[in-house]
Parts: C-alpha cells; sequence; structure tokens
C-alpha cells in the first residue's frame, strides 16, 4: 500500500533525497540496536541513488548490505547485481560496510530481517525476481511462505534467478518502490488498477497492507 508519493523533476534530486531519507533509518536502525540491514535492487535505475547513498555521514562499519535478488552469475559478469553494488554503493563512505551476496552464500538465508529495503519494477510488473511465468513464482509471493530466499527461471528473466521472498520483503521496517520514467508510471498506474499479482507480481506488494513509499521521477 503506497502510503507516500515523493514525486521529483529529475533523477539526482531523487536520488539524493532519497539518499537522504535511506541514510536517516539506517541511523534509526544504528542508535535503536547498534546495525543495521539495507537489501537493494539492481538494475540501471538505482546508480545515483547508490553514488549519493554511499556519501552519507553514518556509521557504515555496522552497517550491511545485501541484494533483494540476484542473477545466478559471478561477480565479474556485467549484469551481476552484486558487481553493481561493489562498483556503485560499497566504496566511499560506505566502504566499511559489509556486503553479503547471495549467489552461491548459504549464509544469506539466515540473515536477519530489513530495517530498509528498495524494490524496483520492470516494465513487465516484476519486482524483486518476482517474475510473469516464473516457475517458482507462487511459492515467492505466497505469505504463508517460511523460505527467506528461493530460485527463479522466468522467460523475461534472462539468467535463472535467486530473490528474497514476499514474506521477508514485506517485514521489513521500511520498503520503498523506486521508479523513473513515464512508461513505468504508466506500468504501476496499470497495477494498482488490478489484482492480479501472477500477472503482475508487484502487485502483489502494492496491495498488501504493507506501507510502501514511492520515489518516481519523470
Amino acid at each position: 500500500m503506497i502510503v507516500n508519493k515523493l514525486i521529483f523533476k529529475e533523477s539526482l534530486e531523487l536520488a539524493e533525497t532519497m539518499a537522504q531519507d535511506v541514510a536517516g533509518w539506517l541511523k534509526a536502525a544504528l542508535v535503536a540496536k547498534n546495525n543495521a540491514l539495507l537489501a537493494v535492487s539492481g538494475g540501471t535505475t538505482p546508480k545515483l541513488f547508490f553514488a549519493a547513498l554511499s556519501k552519507q555521514k553514518l556509521d557504515w562499519s555496522k552497517v550491511t548490505i545485501t541484494l533483494v535478488d540476484e542473477r545466478q552469475v559471478p561477480e565479474d559478469n556485467p549484469r551481476s547485481n552484486a558487481r553493481l553494488v561493489r562498483d556503485n554503493l560499497w566504496c566511499n563512505e560506505a566502504a566499511v560496510a559489509q556486503f553479503v551476496p547471495l549467489y552461491l552464500n548459504p549464509l544469506v538465508r539466515r540473515i536477519a530481517l530489513f530495517d530498509v529495503a528498495i524494490l524496483g519494477m520492470g516494465d513487465d510488473g516484476h519486482t524483486a525476481s518476482f517474475f510473469p511465468g516464473g516457475d517458482n513464482l507462487a511459492k515467492a509471493i505466497d505469505l504463508t511462505n517460511s523460505d527467506a530466499v528461493i530460485p527463479m527461471t522466468a522467460q523475461g528473466a534472462g539468467e535463472p534467478r535467486l530473490t528474497f521472498t514476499l514474506p521477508r520483503l514485506l517485514a521489513a521496517a521500511h520498503l520503498c518502490l523506486h521508479i523513473q520514467g513515464q512508461g513505468k508510471m504508466q506500468v504501476l498506474e496499470k497495477a494498482l488498477t488490478g489484482t492480479d499479482a501472477l500477472e503482475m507480481p508487484v502487485r502483489a506488494v502494492l496491495h498488501s497492507a504493507k506501507p510502501l513509499y514511492l520515489y518516481w521521477c519523470p
């Protein structure tokens, strides 16, 4: 359920504001429990946000960064989300954070609940690796599923994927959706008007009771 729509004129303004907001939530978690866990998404959209967030002043040594989902490819592959994080977020002030990749890392299944999770959305209405037609889609968005991470294969996904499940995403203290462009807004509007999450899996998040912060610019 979208509870706050943050609309910006351009991508740099969005990136800077979102970085400040996320840094504020991480700082609050550090005060409350002396550690913080951030889950981020891949793709091209978050690069400016990653750069802005990496320069925020906080005790990054007590922050753990992980991924919402990942392609099952090694980190030297240009399509690796882990590579994206290492190149754009795990640097500057954030270089002292701990990074926990998903691919070939069994420890990720025991990771704690997220303090902040940031989702993206594809033109087909997927979020995380919840792809229409995915072989494990029904399981991934099943609110009774106790698995933290499951594999996903789908025609629109390219490589086989790994993804945190819907229950783990909805358990985040703060959940954000970061999208850009008029096309993505049209996809979002279509998702909001329907209810079939198997057709457009982002609906599983949009129509949940979980408060969702939307960050968007043209």
